[in-house]
């Protein structure tokens, strides 16, 4: 199996991903993915669609991630994980659609409006 590649995005964070076949060790930015995100649920959340396949183990993954926060990469992380393992195998995507890996949220920052501090939030309303 050739390199796979695939892009997964969310908020502002963009992932890069690309999959080999291998042992199951995560790269990101040149760093473990322990040492990229510490936090367990992170972790939990970026092996998500691996771990629902059971190919944890049979995929070598290499990431690059730019932009956004933490969540933001993680969840583009995973959508960009799911979408190389559709690449992989089609018959995967009707699972991985299921359990919400494949769609890509489309929630991001609202724009500030002029002549209000915030995008929603106005000025105090005094009537006198």
């Amino acid at each position: 199996m050739e390199q796979i590649n695939a892009t997964g995005r969310r908020k502002a964070a963009i992932a890069r991903v690309f999959v080999t076949e291998g042992t199951g060790v995560i790269t990101i930015n040149k760093r473990t993915l322990e040492s990229y995100f510490p936090n367990p649920i992170l972790q939990f959340i970026v092996k998500q669609p691996l771990e629902l396949l059971g190919v944890t183990e049979k995929y070598d993954i290499k990431v690059n991630l730019v932009g956004g926060g933490f969540t933001g990469q993680a969840e583009a992380l995973r959508l960009g994980i799911a979408r190389a393992l559709v690449k992989i195998n089609a018959e995967d995507k009707p699972a991985l659609r299921a359990a919400g890996f494949v769609t890509r949220d489309p929630r991001a920052v609202e724009r500030k409006k002029p002549g209000r501090p915030k995008a929603r939030k106005r000025f105090q309303f005094s009537k006198r």
